[in-house]
């Protein structure tokens, strides 16, 4: 499970906002939020299994960020990782559309997935689970989790009602990212539900799973990440991340005039 809100093109000062939770298992190794050694353009966290990346962004302010689709069909068992689709993309110049419609024949083959994809002038969706595959969207608040994209879980219509109250306050960026932290941090549970569509699991995990911040021994929020690219090419972007008990273990910050790269 994963969670996630976004702001495109609705704030006065930054084209894309984002704040994000991603829940993995514990014992899946992953390195913190750094530049690439082997792709020195890019920003962002590393799957050490399969290595590719959760969330990123490069150079230029290409922005990408994936999760898992929680369906019901069984997983092949030649799927390519989906980490890989954001680097993939990362690493060619093709605009978000264009790769996305390079990638819906082989979609299929992957897991499910909702990807988003972000250049300068436009934010992409696709999902292989979708009816429609891929949409252009418009300037909005949106919210992501494991089904389709705005789909109303109750610990996401929460995060995003608190996301929506932050955007109308519209305060400094150094204040913003505690706010959104706070905001991400929540480990209030809601009433199991399983939404339509998604695959059923035991009582147990549907609780678990049932609150924005996610706390399990074995399966939990392993890191919090807010991405803010401005109108100006400006970029702030701040990482935390998590032990088994929800404890801080470490935390990563970037803040980039227009056109500066770390390193």
């Amino acid at each position: 499970m994963c969670l996630l809100v976004l702001a495109w093109r609705v704030h006065p000062r930054y084209r894309l906002i984002v704040a994000a939770n991603r829940d993995e298992f514990h014992a899946r190794p992953a390195a913190p939020m750094s530049i690439w050694s082997d792709a020195p353009d890019i920003l962002a966290g590393r799957d050490l299994s399969a290595g590719g990346t959760w969330l990123a962004v490069e150079r230029l302010r290409r922005f990408g960020v994936i999760t898992n689709f929680r369906d019901v069909q069984a997983k092949r068992p030649d799927a390519p990782s989906r980490g890989g689709l954001i680097p993939g993309w990362l690493g060619t110049a093709v605009p978000p559309a264009t790769f996305l419609e390079q990638l819906e024949p082989e979609s299929q083959r992957y897991a499910g997935f909702n990807l988003l994809l972000s250049g300068a002038d436009t934010l992409e969706y696709a999902s292989n689970r979708a009816p429609r595959y891929r949409a252009s969207l418009a300037p909005a608040v949106y919210g992501l989790s494991n089904l389709l994209l705005d789909t109303p879980w109750p610990k996401l219509t929460r995060v995003r009602e608190q996301f929506e109250t932050w955007l109308a306050a519209s305060r400094a960026p150094s204040a913003d990212s505690e706010l959104l932290f706070a905001m991400l941090a929540d480990r209030t549970r809601s009433l199991p539900e399983t939404p339509a569509g998604a695959r059923p699991l035991p009582a147990e995990w549907v609780e678990v799973l049932s609150s924005p911040f996610v706390v399990h021994p074995l399966y939990g929020t392993r890191c919090s990440t807010v991405v803010m690219i401005g109108h100006d090419e400006s970029l702030c972007v701040w990482e935390r991340r998590f032990d088994p008990g929800g404890a801080i273990s470490g935390e990563s910050a970037w803040n980039l005039a227009p056109g500066e790269w770390p390193g």
